[in-house]
């Protein structure tokens, strides 16, 4: 695989990993509501299970959030590392001038 290739997919991975996080916490959100409802309803099986799952999607989420940290540094290291800006224009001009 090039390198601008493998640039071009770890930054696909980050935004994968970014809409990932969003996912987690907008489950935390809507755990959290469904938890809120649930002290007028006062359902048990709801008071039981809710905390538990809130906590497991939350510390799940905070595992992303460190996968995310880790990733995209090392994306950003890569592409300094092999000068991606330029490989991207260069890409560019090949691609304007048919080569």
């Amino acid at each position: 695989m090039d390198t601008l290739k493998k640039f071009e997919l770890m930054e696909k991975i980050v935004r994968e990993l970014e809409d990932f996080q969003n996912s987690g916490q907008a489950l935390i959100q809507k755990i959290a509501k469904i938890e809120v409802d649930n002290i007028e309803l006062g359902d048990k099986r709801l008071e039981t299970d809710l905390p538990e799952i809130h906590q497991r999607v939350a510390d799940n989420t905070d595992t992303i959030q460190g996968i995310l940290s880790y990733f995209a540094e090392k994306t950003a290291n890569f592409g300094s590392k092999n000068n991606v800006d330029a490989l991207k224009a260069q890409q560019a001009i090949d691609n304007a001038t048919g080569h």
